[in-house]
């Protein structure tokens, strides 16, 4: 069974950027490698991971990454400050289940 992840990355400026993928530390590897110096988390330094879903289904987060992108940033910001009040990044504390570090 794979899984796939619906989430939130913000700069420090709480800029925001929300995407969806199979592999979540490997996407976020890549957005803070900056591989590409032109995308919109290169140039916002969008990098703090700070919401993340998981589902089963590939359409479901697809479906879930398009309704977020269509919310107004206040409904994003009260998304995200329901789990994630400090706007902790997720990526640096251990989570149950799969791990986002390499290990």
């Amino acid at each position: 069974m794979h899984l796939y992840y619906v989430y939130i990355l913000a700069s420090q400026a709480r800029v925001l950027y929300i995407g969806v993928t199979r592999n979540l530390e490997q996407r976020l590897t890549d957005h803070r490698a900056s591989r590409k110096p032109d995308s919109f988390t290169s140039q916002y330094r969008v990098t703090r991971l700070v919401y993340v879903e998981e589902y089963t289904e590939v359409r479901q987060a697809i479906d879930r990454e398009k309704q977020l992108k269509s919310w107004r940033r206040s409904k994003k910001v009260r998304l995200i400050e329901k789990t994630n009040p400090e706007w902790q990044d997720l990526a640096a504390i251990p989570r149950p289940g799969p791990s986002l570090r390499s290990g």
